[in-house]
């Protein structure tokens, strides 16, 4: 073959290389776009509660799965199990990043020096996060903790702790309480737990009126 022929045959199959290579590429451009294949990394487990959090909101904690979440999160269901053991987990440690949003206990329990102030506090906190999630307070958002549930236990006992921590740094803080409030028949920690008990209740019911109960506590310590 003459050197000019074969420079033209090559010129021949270049060009039809060239050819079937864009029409392949354009093919596989506008199968991925039909596809658009599901992202599998997910940036940080907060990403997920946030996300989990949101259909709470939106829909009720009876709403929150595995593969709706990851759905929402544009994720396989597979990487939300890298996170969560169980949907009763995602469940769970959503409800308590929900307590945590709507509280914010570790940030602001150190700033009462009021015993009372710091319940109402908590009332009005409860009060804005009903409207925040609808129903969260209410006795069936909260009964999946019961029975087999025991992780799902031990996160919400986990919070309750540290409201509890927060009552009782106001109470250690208010020097209008009387020096003789306290002692064999009532302790601090008995006067802290029986407000707390009030003030789950009155949640549980979404009775965010806390009158009687900062009635209870004058009558009492001060």
């Amino acid at each position: 073959m003459s050197g000019e022929n074969y420079d033209k045959k090559q010129s021949e199959i270049t060009a039809h290389l060239l050819t079937n290579f864009n029409q392949l590429d354009i093919m596989n451009i506008v199968q991925f776009e039909r596809r658009k294949p599901m992202n599998t990394v997910v940036t940080s487990k907060e990403a997920i509660l946030e996300v989990s959090r949101k259909i709470i909101a939106e829909d009720g904690w009876t709403a929150v799965s595995i593969r709706n979440v990851a759905g929402k999160c544009g994720v396989s269901v597979g990487s939300i199990y890298n996170y969560f053991s169980s949907k009763g987990d995602l469940v769970a440690q959503t409800i308590e990043s929900v307590w945590h949003d709507i509280f914010h206990l570790y940030e602001h329990a150190e700033d009462f020096d009021d015993f009372i102030k710091c319940v109402k506090w908590i009332f009005e906190s409860a009060e804005k996060g009903g409207e925040k999630y609808p129903g969260f307070f209410s006795l069936h958002s909260m009964s999946f903790l019961s029975g087999e549930k025991s992780h799902g236990k031990k996160l919400m006992e986990r919070s309750r702790k540290h409201m509890r921590n927060g009552l009782m740094s106001a109470l250690n803080k208010d020097s209008n309480v009387r020096s003789d409030a306290f002692g064999e028949s009532l302790s601090k920690e008995q006067f802290i737990d029986i407000i707390f008990s009030m003030i789950v209740s009155a949640l549980l019911k979404e009775n965010y009126n806390c009158g009687a109960i900062i009635e209870i506590i004058k009558r009492t310590i001060y």
